[in-house]
């Protein structure tokens, strides 16, 4: 007759088990052992095969023939258009000079708090986007405070009109504060999560990724004056030649080819 095993045995089975388990998670620990980090997020430019990514704007100084020499460095996106009615004064010049010199090129509107249709219209009969441009969508802030930018409702409004008129969605650019908000209200709403994800983090490493909308970046902008003034330029953590330490430098998911391939992210 086989024994019934009562309520005690059961007992020390579970506590034999979380005792061995305990055991293993401290040899672990005192191996100095630790979850690493998702690879994209541990300072991915420093490996050589990744393609760099300039966003310069009308105030930004670039030496065309000295940023040649950064072979890794294959594409540029613009300010073109901020708000209702400013347009980038280097934009058309620099996009002819980049062209020319081979380099894959897109473009960027400043969302402004005001009406998110006109503002889509505005930026794409400014750019006129050929097939193999990128375009994207510059959200600074969602901060009720600072009512000049544009809302997360409305920066959905933008996007969508983009999906309308071009039959393809722009990037959307924030920083972590922006992303973790969309991430929290819009999740995977059909709109953000359908666009590639410029990511705004002035640092080495990203612990904490926002989850919800995207699973990582196709873009992150790494480096700006933010983190790269000129009077700690021995603390920037990539610099470009040809461009002074107000650049804003981004390196992309993947290698220079993989870029080449995937541009402008559809």
């Amino acid at each position: 007759m086989k024994r019934r095993r009562g309520p005690d045995s059961n007992f020390r089975q579970t506590a034999a088990h979380g005792v061995r388990l305990l055991s293993l998670f401290l040899a672990v620990v005192s191996a100095g052992f630790c979850l690493p980090l998702q690879t994209e997020f541990q300072e991915p430019w420093k490996e050589q095969t990744k393609a760099i990514v300039l966003d310069p704007y009308q105030s930004n100084a670039i030496d065309w023939e000295q940023v040649a020499t950064d072979t890794r460095v294959v594409a540029i996106i613009h300010r073109a258009t901020v708000g209702l009615s400013k347009v980038d004064t280097k934009y058309n010049e620099r996009k002819s000079e980049a062209l020319t010199r081979g380099y894959k090129w897109g473009s960027y509107h400043l969302g402004k708090n005001s009406n998110p249709i006109k503002q889509a219209d505005f930026y794409l009969a400014t750019v006129s986007p050929g097939e193999d441009e990128v375009l994207a969508l510059d959200i600074e802030s969602f901060d009720p405070a600072n009512a000049n930018f544009m809302s997360i409702d409305k920066a959905r409004s933008f996007i969508k009109r983009i999906k309308e008129k071009t039959g393809r969605y722009p990037l959307v650019y924030g920083n972590h504060a922006v992303i973790n908000a969309i991430s929290s209200k819009a999740g995977t709403d059909g709109v953000f999560s359908n666009t590639p994800l410029w990511y705004a983090r002035f640092r080495k490493t990203v612990p904490n990724f926002p989850q919800g909308t995207w699973k990582s970046y196709t873009l992150w902008q790494f480096s700006s004056e933010i983190n790269c003034a000129k009077e700690t330029e021995s603390n920037c953590l990539y610099r470009v030649p040809g461009t002074l330490t107000d650049m804003d430098v981004n390196v992309f998911n993947g290698t220079v080819d993989e870029l080449k391939a995937k541009w402008p992210f559809k």
